[in-house]
């Protein structure tokens, strides 16, 4: 039984990558979100047996069936992310139905926030609007299973937000907006807000580190390859240590480690230098 509804879980985040492909092609395009799904080449309309998440991409060889163009591997990328990060969510906050329900809803805007900033190197003020609402919505509900104070946890909670937005703000102002971009300041708010003064310190430390780490490898795997290139889309020129990369990954996974697995920067230093 439990199986089976890890099984539905899974699914479930699939179906909702599906949907989440269909916002990162049509967002800011004036394209409705209503409409049919097509090939981005023939543009044909496809078929509901051609709809299937991860099925289809894998029965089809990741080609179109009207014209045999390729179809981006992001797709089926988008719905496996989804439906793991599904079944996380569901690990850690089974136990409570509303909590389910909203971190459901967060790491789905996390997911087109990230893959929307690889893109197009920018964060969409929308999406990290329904972030803050979901900040909010999460700190009024701690707010009312709590003992402590209302106003000053409320306080506390909002200073936290707004110290990671002026961290990241200082470095986009002091840097000219080379350093960091002022989406990042925006968005760092609502995860500082939800995180708390206990968190924020990891995950701007974490962001970093992860950041750093990614970058590096990056570098390496494009110095290893013939020409310089890779076929990762955000790397279709040449990638430099003075290159601009989308820096939303690093502060969600950040975030995540931080909210979901309790990661503390203290811990990890003391374990990999001390211990």
């Amino acid at each position: 039984m439990e199986i089976f509804l890890y099984g539905v879980i899974f699914i479930f985040g699939t179906i909702i990558g599906s949907f989440l492909n269909v916002v990162i092609y049509r967002l800011h395009t004036g394209k409705s979100l209503n409409g049919r799904s097509h090939c981005m080449t023939c543009g044909k309309t496809l078929t509901w047996y051609e709809l299937f998440p991860l099925v289809s991409y894998i029965f089809q060889g990741g080609k179109c069936r009207g014209c045999f163009a390729h179809i981006p591997s992001r797709y089926l990328f988008v719905e496996l992310l989804t439906g793991l990060s599904y079944l996380t969510v569901w690990n850690i906050f089974a136990h409570d139905i509303f909590l389910l329900v909203v971190y459901f809803i967060l790491v789905s805007v996390f997911i087109l926030i990230v893959l929307y900033d690889i893109r197009h190197t920018i964060i969409p003020d929308e999406l990290t609007s329904v972030v803050i609402i979901v900040a909010m919505v999460l700190v009024g509900y701690e707010l009312m299973q709590g003992n402590e104070g209302i106003l000053s946890t409320f306080a506390y909670r909002i200073g936290a937000g707004f110290i990671a937005s002026f961290f990241f703000w200082g470095l986009w102002y002091i840097s000219k907006g080379r350093w960091i971009g002022f989406g990042d300041a925006k968005l760092a708010l609502p995860l500082g807000v939800i995180v708390g003064i206990g968190g924020i310190f990891s995950m701007i430390v974490l962001s970093f580190w992860i950041g750093a780490a990614v970058s590096l490898f990056l570098l390496g795997i494009e110095r290893l390859l013939k020409g310089g290139k890779t076929n990762l889309h955000f790397l279709s020129t040449p990638l430099t240590i003075k290159s601009e990369v989308p820096f939303a990954p690093f502060l969600i996974t950040g975030f995540l480690l931080v909210q979901f697995f309790h990661a503390d920067i203290f811990n990890i230093t003391y374990a990999l230098f001390f211990s």
